[in-house]
């Protein structure tokens, strides 16, 4: 018994250093601001703990994982009453990364711009790197639901006057 403990301790230790920046990055993605978003990866992550037996026999880990990244931010935000806010960033200065700062803005910017569910298959897919069936059992929806959130929103974020100078135009 001691070692099925000990082997269960040693994956969910693995499993959580090879996720929790993608956790954390997700969230952020997600509206949360970076010390709020450790805190629901690492809220998440306990959630997996005491469940650590469901999520191994998931037919889909990593779907399964950020799924409860969701309901836990969902949660929260319900308990909480919180609204999306927009990432400010601070002065740069010279040599500090400014260029990185403004994407970074300008992503949060026009991600803004789309409603909750967008976000959500937005960064399930492409910034977590899901597939689109993961991202389906993620959110619990139809993959043709997926497929059309992505459109629309690819088709929105392509059309933002925040991404524009990034994109090699203005608009």
């Amino acid at each position: 018994m001691d070692t099925a403990r000990t082997d269960d301790a040693a994956a969910f230790d693995e499993f959580v250093e090879s996720h929790w920046r993608s956790l954390v990055r997700a969230a952020v993605f997600l509206g949360a601001q970076a010390h709020e978003a450790e805190d629901l990866a690492q809220a998440t992550l306990v959630k997996c703990y005491t469940k650590w037996a469901l999520v191994t026999a998931a037919d889909d880990r990593d779907a399964y994982v950020y799924r409860m990244l969701l309901n836990t931010l969902r949660s929260d935000r319900r308990k909480l009453s919180w609204k999306l806010r927009s990432i400010t960033v601070a002065e740069p200065t010279i040599g500090d990364g400014s260029e990185a700062a403004a994407i970074a803005d300008a992503v949060h910017r026009a991600m803004a711009g789309l409603s909750k569910d967008q976000q959500e298959v937005v960064v399930l897919r492409y910034f977590v790197q899901l597939t689109e069936a993961q991202t389906a059992a993620a959110l619990g929806i139809p993959a043709g639901t997926v497929k059309s959130r992505l459109s629309r929103s690819l088709a929105y974020l392509s059309a933002s006057n925040h991404l524009a100078e990034f994109a090699g135009g203005a608009r």
